[in-house]
This record gives structure tokens, sequence and C-alpha cells, in this order.
């Protein structure tokens, strides 16, 4: 099969070829070779040695009936590779750190774990550690605590509704919130706030506020600031939200800015490399 050549413009045949791989969303999740050469501005012939050379390498596999291209195999190897690695703790990590140390309290990421969200990534705060255990792997239920209310209450209402419908909610503290009704309630009034806060509710001796952590519409997680109540702070834990908003979206754009900005570019028909150039880097007749 046929691989794109390196003469002349490798770099730009390399970025073109990550751009195409970055073109993939929950809304773009296969290329026809004439729409990929629509989108990119290239010749068909261009579009679909393109196409086949991811293919050939795993990063595409190609439908034999419809001939269209999604993602491949490979993508899935190096996204395990990266994950058992760390990665996602690792990058969140960075967006912790930098908020402990801005607001003095424990700061959390937590991702889906289905009932609950179960937390990846924790920085303590200039008090310490919050519980005598680490927080890493620790797991939070649906219906206890802003970790988890911010998470859950940005999920599709439908969704939302056929995970905890019937399900029987285990009391925590005497103001964990048992009722499904009830409990539907306050997951709504944390989505038309953007933020949920908790003082006790899972765990008695801790408040703390959250936000989701979301690419596009879709929730990926939650961020969290944790303190415990016998420490007496010169502010109040609500101060902070804007700092926490913020890091949130600074951790969304580290995961998603790359995706957005390809998605840019083949929705506008051009990349960020002018269509002749790419064309030369391209075509490997």
């Amino acid at each position: 099969m046929t691989t794109p050549s390196t003469n002349g413009s490798p770099l730009q045949t390399v970025d073109r070829a990550l751009q195409v791989l970055l073109s993939y969303s929950d809304q773009r999740t296969e290329w026809g070779v004439t729409e990929l050469a629509e989108a990119f501005d290239l010749n068909v012939s261009t579009s679909q040695r393109l196409l086949a050379a991811l293919a050939s390498r795993g990063f595409l596999t190609a439908d034999p009936y419809t001939r269209r291209y999604s993602l491949g195999p490979a993508l899935w190897h190096m996204a395990s590779l990266w994950e058992r690695g760390g990665g996602l703790a690792r990058l969140a990590e960075q967006v912790l750190t930098e908020l402990a140390a801005d607001t003095g309290r424990t700061a959390t990421f937590t991702v889906p774990d289905g009932f609950y969200v179960r937390c990846i990534a924790a920085v303590d705060g200039l008090s310490g550690p919050v519980r005598s255990h680490p927080l890493v792997g620790d797991l939070y239920p649906a219906h206890a605590g802003a970790t988890s209310r911010a998470y859950f209450a940005f999920l599709d209402p439908l969704v939302r509704r056929n995970m905890l419908a019937g399900r029987p909610f285990a009391r925590y503290t005497e103001i964990t919130q048992v009722d499904e009704d009830a409990l539907e309630d306050m997951l709504r009034e944390t989505y038309q706030a953007g933020w949920a806060y908790s003082e006790g509710e899972y765990d008695a001796t801790t408040r703390a506020i959250a936000v989701p952590v979301r690419i596009g519409a879709k929730p990926i997680g939650s961020l969290t600031l944790v303190e415990p109540k016998i420490y007496d702070y010169d502010d109040e834990l609500q101060d902070h939200l804007p700092a926490l908003q913020a890091a949130a979206e600074k951790f969304a754009s580290l995961l998603s800015s790359n995706q957005a900005r390809a998605h840019r570019d083949w929705r506008r028909g051009r990349s960020r490399i002018p269509s002749s150039s790419a064309r030369s880097a391209l075509d490997v007749s």
C-alpha cells in the first residue's frame, strides 16, 4: 500500500496526517475520500493516499463496503499506553498543584466509574491531608457530595434517570439525600448554578465545592476543592469558586485544544498549511 512520500516537505505531510486524525470527534466518526478532499482542499487521489497510508499503519480502518474510514486500533493501543502510564492523572496534577497552592485547599480530579466518580489525582492543600488515607482511588456515590454531583448533574437527564431510577441510596451521614425525587431536584439546581457545594453529605468532617470538567457539552469528570471543618481559614471556601472554574476550563483546554483546532480547520475547508503547499507535500505520484 502506498504511503506518503518524505520527499520535499515531510513535516507538512506529518502535520496534515495529524490534522486528519484530530478531526475525528463525536460528530465526525468517519471520513469518505471525497469528503476529506473537499474539507481539506485536496485533490481526490491525494485524499485517498493519505487515508490509505493511515489505515496501513492501523490508525484508521476502512469499511470494505462503504469505503469510509474510521479510527483504528493503533489509536486504542496508544491511548491505553498513555493511560496506563498515568497520562490523564499527570495532566490533571499540573492543574491541581497550582489550584491547591492558590487556594490553600486540597484539590482533586475525579472521573466516572459506573454509579460513582473515582478520584485519580489529588494534591493536598496547606492544611495537609483531609483524610487519614490517600484520596486517589476513592469512590464517591452519585447521590452524596459535591464531587459526584458536579459530574452527574451535567449528564443528559434521561441517561441520569436510567442510571439512578429505583436504586437504593446508602445514608452516609445524617444529611445524605436518599430520596430519589429530592436528589433529582438537587441535581437540577446544580446544573442551573454550574457548580456544587456540600457540607457533610458524604464525609461529616469535610466541606467541598466542585465543578464539572467538560469537553464541549459533555462532562468527563469533576474538579473539587475540599477542606476539613476543624481547620480555620482566613477566607470562605466559596470565595475560590472563580479559581476552581478557571482551573476546570484550563484542564479542558489541555485535553481539547488540538481537536478543536483541527475541527475548525476542516470545517473551514482549509488547514494551517496553505493549500498549495499542502498539496505539494502530500502528492505522492
